[in-house]
């Protein structure tokens, strides 16, 4: 934040978006669009921007290579918008050399994985309403989350009432695993299923079987009906 501030006393002789104050130190580009009430990310952001501040706005999603053209980005700042949506693609372009990711207090319930996964950059997701499932469970094993805001990564959903309220890193603490709740529930469903299609050709046997019989006992009896052709001939 320091360096922002510094960022604002030199301007940046490039085009710049119209909401949006650009500055420049020291070789690095700064994009600010700090409450501005933006709706959405705006399209016309300088590609050789390296920090974006897009926090304090009323943004609500983040679509799929929403800044692809940002290669030089290294900083990105969406807290505080109202953010509900995240596309899978959406950090597709920047992932190599972007170090800090802020989505804090947004309104963020789930996010995939993969647009966080192949990240390397710092992430503040804290102050979000988390539902707690098994993708955000991977998300914090796996991701480079900002230790100083882990705690603040709270369940404000879950599978068990328990768990609302919560800290995610203290419920997981405690042993819950909801990844394995997952595997367990695709068990259960691919055993219902396998178990219907048994019953359905244990059902067809036994009606094939049973045809057959009939058809056989039909026969039999059409063939008893028949005149004695040797008592005929006598």
């Amino acid at each position: 934040q320091a360096f922002f501030c510094l960022l604002l006393w030199v301007p940046w002789g490039s085009s710049c978006p119209p909401s949006c104050q650009c500055t420049e130190r020291a070789g690095a580009k700064a994009v600010v669009c700090s409450s501005r009430h933006l709706e959405e990310i705006p399209k016309d952001i300088p590609k050789d921007a390296v920090f974006l501040k897009l926090d304090a706005n009323s943004i609500t999603r983040i679509p799929s290579n929403a800044f692809r053209h940002l290669s030089h980005l290294e900083e990105l700042d969406l807290s505080r918008n109202a953010i509900e949506k995240i596309d899978r693609a959406a950090f597709k372009g920047v992932a190599a050399g972007l170090r800090t990711l802020d989505l804090s207090s947004n309104r963020i319930r789930s996010i995939p994985k993969e647009a966080l996964l192949a990240l390397n950059a710092k992430l503040r997701l804290a102050n979000n309403p988390w539902h707690c499932e098994c993708a955000l469970q991977e998300v914090l094993w796996e991701a480079r989350l900002d230790p100083d805001s882990v705690q603040d990564i709270t369940c404000h959903t879950a599978p068990r009432e328990e768990y609302v309220g919560k800290p995610l890193l203290q419920v997981l603490d405690t042993g819950v695993n909801f990844c394995s709740v997952r595997h367990r529930t695709t068990d259960v469903a691919m055993f219902i299923t396998m178990f219907g299609w048994f019953a359905m050709v244990i059902v067809y046997v036994i009606c094939y079987v049973r045809h057959n019989r009939e058809d056989t006992c039909r026969h039999v009896e059409y063939l008893t009906s028949l005149p004695n052709t040797q008592g005929h001939a006598e």
